[in-house]
């Protein structure tokens, strides 16, 4: 299944036409992977966000595309998509039901004057309207269930759930229309370390069970370790290096990605051991 490519960006070049235009992100390139998690790693400010934006239209002026190509490769059909040609309800139904985003600061995505309920069904009402009342409130009670929080919690508002809660209901929101890609950017950003591991755990299990792929954004390096196929490294809006995430952590090429990997201290023991095990129990 790993073999099969569902996205292939070529050559993407994304500016900021500012008054001092800034060239975001710069030639990137990459192919990803059926069922695979792909990690994009860097600073703040290297243009992970500017690139995941990129992947189906998501930019805002001044941003802007300018050249390079993304293909979408449609398990479902057959066909490739150029993501970039899509344009008004193509370009709407695209990104519901076959790319998914999950957004940095997610657990402040909710409306917090409408309940999960309502705000789970309205992604049913603009894109499935021929389902019923029932068919809509069957499938939340599904979908929050697969994320492991109750079915009873569509009835509350945001501000009666937890960050973690808020968090896995935007994920629940995301998969609603079973895209076959996810787009995470910094999901466990402001969660506790132990709210951080569940959120991941449940990530690696819905994969594994619906087998959509995963564009996992972070400037959290150790957690792309353990939990990626494959990790790009960005500076300065370039992938400086990708590569599968045991080599990239035992045999790193470019000088910026051992700054990185040496930026992080061992709380465990000594260094890295924590993320040896994670390949050991990948592995297993």
């Amino acid at each position: 299944m790993l073999e099969e490519p569902i996205l292939t960006v070529r050559d993407l070049n994304i500016v900021y036409e500012v008054e001092n235009p800034v060239h975001a992100v710069k030639d990137a390139s990459f192919t990803l992977r059926r069922g695979e998690i792909l990690g994009l790693a860097g600073e703040s400010g290297c243009g992970k966000t500017t690139l995941a934006y990129g992947l189906n239209q998501l930019h805002r002026p001044p941003a802007r595309i300018v050249s390079g190509s993304v293909t979408f490769h449609d398990a479902t059909s057959g066909d490739d998509v150029d993501v970039l040609a899509l344009a008004g309800e193509q370009l709407r139904a695209f990104r519901w039901s076959q790319v998914a985003m999950v957004f940095q600061g997610a657990m402040n995505s909710l409306n917090p004057v409408l309940s999960v309920a309502t705000q789970i069904g309205d992604v049913f009402t603009t894109h499935r309207p021929q389902m019923s009342a029932t068919e809509r409130r069957r499938r939340s009670e599904e979908l929050l269930e697969r994320v492991g929080v109750d079915p009873s919690r569509l009835a509350a508002y945001p501000h009666e759930l937890s960050g973690g809660m808020r968090q896995r209901v935007m994920i629940a929101m995301a998969l609603a229309l079973d895209p076959q890609l996810m787009i995470m950017d910094e999901p466990t950003t402001a969660l506790d370390v132990v709210v951080q591991r569940e959120i991941l755990q449940e990530i690696l299990r819905l994969r594994q069970e619906l087998g959509f792929a995963v564009v996992f954004i972070t400037h959290d390096l150790p957690m792309l370790l353990e939990i990626s196929d494959r990790i790009a490294v960005m500076k300065q809006g370039e992938i400086v290096e990708l590569e599968t995430a045991e080599d990239l952590y035992f045999t790193p090429q470019n000088p910026y990605t051992r700054r990185l990997l040496g930026s992080f201290p061992s709380l465990t023991g000594k260094t890295g051991d924590f993320v040896r095990a994670g390949f050991d129990q990948k592995e297993g």
